[in-house]
């Protein structure tokens, strides 16, 4: 069994495999390419991100600079925004549905490391994928941990750190985060007057 195959099964695996490490350069060389464009060539950094990751929707936004190890692993919707330092360690994948909204510094980490200090040190690692579902926001510095699926319509506050699932349509923060409550009709009314006072200004 290949080390990508290892690796994208969850498995422990060598991230210095000759074909992983060529990947990785691949990546870093695309990064770099699109993390040095003009940040009004919007067209040069969508043919960059077209070849840079697994595959991508209509209307994605992504602020530089945006740091991957793959790329290829990462699958993003329709209408998708994030803003500036987004980090994606995809060695496992990353699905990421439609009308998402990143904050600043946000960081999706499927990578981790045996506990075990001696498996540890041989240079094992192993990813569990990450999937965010649509009409997520994530604030500025939410950390998103490995194996984690964020539910429809959540709402994460800035600096939590992610470690297990969150059900649909909840408000979540904290660090650890934990579900505040749920995102109810009442939001909905409170919003909808907000926009209708704008509108009317």
């Amino acid at each position: 069994m290949k080390e990508i195959d290892k690796m994208l099964a969850g498995m422990l695996y060598q991230a210095s495999d000759e074909t992983l490490s060529k990947m990785r350069d691949r990546a870093k060389n695309l990064m770099y390419d699109y993390n040095m464009l003009r940040p009004t060539d919007h067209k040069n950094k969508q043919d960059i991100l077209k070849k840079l990751l697994g595959s991508m929707g209509e209307d994605v936004h992504i602020n530089q600079p945006f740091y991957v190890d793959y790329g290829v692993h990462i699958f993003i919707g329709d209408h998708f925004f994030s803003n500036f330092d987004l980090t994606i360690l995809d060695v496992s994948k990353v699905t990421i549905g439609n009308h998402v909204m990143f904050g600043p510094k946000v960081s999706l980490l499927t990578a981790t490391h045996p506990l075990d200090k001696t498996i540890r040190n041989e240079q094992y690692e192993y990813g569990l994928p990450i999937t965010i579902k649509d009409n997520v926001w994530l604030g500025a510095n939410v950390v998103i941990n490995p194996g984690v699926t964020i539910g429809e319509g959540v709402v994460v506050g800035s600096g939590s750190v992610v470690t297990k699932d969150l059900p649909d349509h909840t408000l979540c923060y904290g660090n650890p985060c934990k579900v505040i409550r749920k995102i109810n009709e009442e939001d909905k009314k409170i919003w909808e007057e907000k926009k209708k006072l704008s509108l009317n200004i």
